[in-house]
């Protein structure tokens, strides 16, 4: 094999380890998110954006109540500056 079909080969391989490393990530995320729901934890708008992976700043702009994958996520209230969210699984 010459050394740029070599190359090929070892960024196909990376690239679908990368992508199965994703995917577990996804999964665990889901899985907390299950979690939070299932429980009835509230978690703040820094937390919801960090299991997100969006900024906190884009968690809070998107209003009272919306949509997340298989989660409805609803405004609950506020204590002193953090707003607190739950999370309710739609099936």
């Amino acid at each position: 094999m010459t050394e740029s079909s070599n190359n090929a080969m070892e960024e196909t391989r990376v690239s679908s380890e990368e992508r199965v490393t994703q995917l577990r990530d996804l999964i665990d995320t889901l899985r907390i998110a299950e979690e939070i729901a299932g429980k009835g934890y509230l978690i703040s708008s820094s937390e919801l954006a960090d299991l997100m992976d969006i900024n906190a700043s884009a968690v809070t702009s998107r209003g009272d109540h919306w949509s997340w994958r298989n989660w409805v996520v609803s405004r609950v209230r506020r204590e002193g500056n953090q707003i607190l969210w739950q999370l309710e699984k739609v099936d």
